[in-house]
């Protein structure tokens, strides 16, 4: 019976709880300031915010990579979010699952 439990835990650890928000801002300059602001809604492990090369502008879009189920689900259920003083409609975050076959995203 412990043994289960602990299967289950295994597997929840490698679960990725992240979302995917688009629009970003041109006015967030790094992947910290949106990680200070996805924090109040639980413990942010990773943000990734891809820069394009050529242009050195992010892409616009970015990861969040939180440690559990809950805190994903407090980011979705709240109607909007205010990015660099932006209103980010609720449509532009979704739950994201990376690719399993893949232990980094391409871009």
């Amino acid at each position: 019976m412990a043994a289960a439990g602990a299967m289950r835990a295994a597997r929840r650890a490698r679960r990725s709880f992240d979302i995917f928000v688009a629009d970003v801002p041109w006015t967030v300059s790094s992947s910290e300031c949106l990680k200070e602001y996805f924090a109040q809604f639980g413990a942010v492990q990773r943000c990734q915010l891809p820069f394009d090369k050529d242009t050195g502008f992010h892409k616009r879009f970015c990861w969040i990579k939180f440690s559990s189920p809950e805190d994903v689900q407090n980011t979705l259920q709240k109607d909007s979010h205010i990015l660099e003083g932006q209103k980010q409609p609720p449509h532009t975050l979704s739950p994201h699952k990376p690719n399993p076959l893949s232990s980094s995203y391409t871009f």
